[in-house]
């Protein structure tokens, strides 16, 4: 069966997979990426590594604690933060996959004589057509995390295990309850990758300097407010106001650091141009598949041609935004690009 690293991140779901694993009968190694951590926020990584610790301790497993901050630090947040400089809205948790979690995570546990590395991902893996790997959606389709892991090629799949895909959440607490995990109860972490919850707006001002802006409303043109920099907001997002009536951002002219508000997040625009594109299987499809603009938000049918995505319906999506592609019916995730 080989040499398996699972990513124990200290929570429920990386503490069962491994465990899965190891009654599997896999030689089973338990890795706690410790990620970059600003000394301005109050991160878990202290915690998270003891609670990791306890739950090899228990599998009686080998740990060990993998430093990929400085990588993290270079791979994930200089580059998002570049990317909100730059006016586009990018997506933390498809950079940390790519750079770090399937990147050099496995470059380290390769390195070290593993076959396999394995994480607590709510996605399957099932084999299709001439052997290929297929990256599925998972049991629980409320936790599924497909959307974040399209980025993903058929060889980094070749070595990459998902032991809960086809559990729900709540049996992977009662299968941690059953095995007396440490970490049975523990809460789920929330927010940025390795981070945990995190204000982005107070984040980023920390390497964004605020400027003074105008918030003009859509339907006439007239300026109702300001703002602390263009760059901080996305399409769609809230922005408080004056105004009694809840107001979104419709529009963004950074190089003017002006914002346009209306009362509704809607889209003028079904053609978008991508720029980095991947399919899982290695090619696009040849059928007309449905798109995900944002984590968990609607399905719109669409199409792809050329680097050019089509959507069924006018959508409003920010710059750097991923927009991933699935198959509903055979509920498979297809691959992905991000917006230009």
């Amino acid at each position: 069966m080989g040499l398996v690293y699972v990513g124990l991140s200290g929570g429920v779901d990386s503490a069962v997979a491994a465990y899965l694993l190891r009654k599997e009968g896999h030689d089973v190694a338990g890795a706690f990426i410790k990620g970059w951590e600003p000394d301005f926020l109050p991160c878990t990584g202290t915690a998270d590594r003891l609670s990791a610790m306890r739950v090899a301790a228990h599998l009686e497993i080998p740990f060990v604690t993998v430093d990929l901050s400085k990588e993290y630090k270079k791979l994930v947040v200089d580059q998002f933060v570049a990317e909100y400089k730059a006016g586009r809205t990018p997506n933390p948790d498809v950079l940390c996959n790519r750079a770090i979690k399937f990147g050099a995570f496995w470059q380290y546990a390769k390195a070290h004589g593993a076959d396999f590395i394995a994480t607590g991902h709510y996605a399957l893996l099932r084999q299709g057509y001439g052997g290929r790997a297929v990256l599925g959606v998972s049991k629980d389709s409320a936790k599924d995390q497909t959307y974040f892991l399209w980025t993903l090629t058929q060889e980094d799949l070749k070595h990459t295990l998902f032991p809960i895909g086809s559990y729900k959440k709540s049996e992977v607490r009662a299968i941690a309850k059953r095995a007396k995990l440490p970490n049975a109860t523990r809460k789920d972490s929330q927010g940025l990758c390795f981070l945990g919850h995190v204000d982005m707006h107070e984040f980023l001002k920390r390497y964004i300097k605020p400027k003074r802006g105008t918030i003009i409303y859509d339907s006439d043109q007239r300026v109702i407010g300001e703002h602390d920099g263009a760059w901080f907001y996305t399409l769609g997002q809230h922005v408080p106001t004056s105004s009694p009536k809840r107001l979104y951002v419709v529009g963004k002219d950074v190089r003017k650091n002006v914002l346009t508000v209306s009362e509704t997040p809607r889209g003028e625009s079904t053609r978008y141009t991508l720029t980095t594109m991947s399919w899982i299987s290695g090619s696009a499809p040849k059928f007309k598949f449905q798109a995900q603009y944002r984590y968990h938000g609607p399905l719109v049918g669409a199409e792809v041609k050329g680097h050019t995505v089509a959507f069924d319906e006018p959508v409003l999506v920010a710059s750097g935004q991923s927009v991933v592609f699935f198959d509903p019916q055979n509920k498979v995730c297809l691959g992905g690009g991000t917006i230009e």
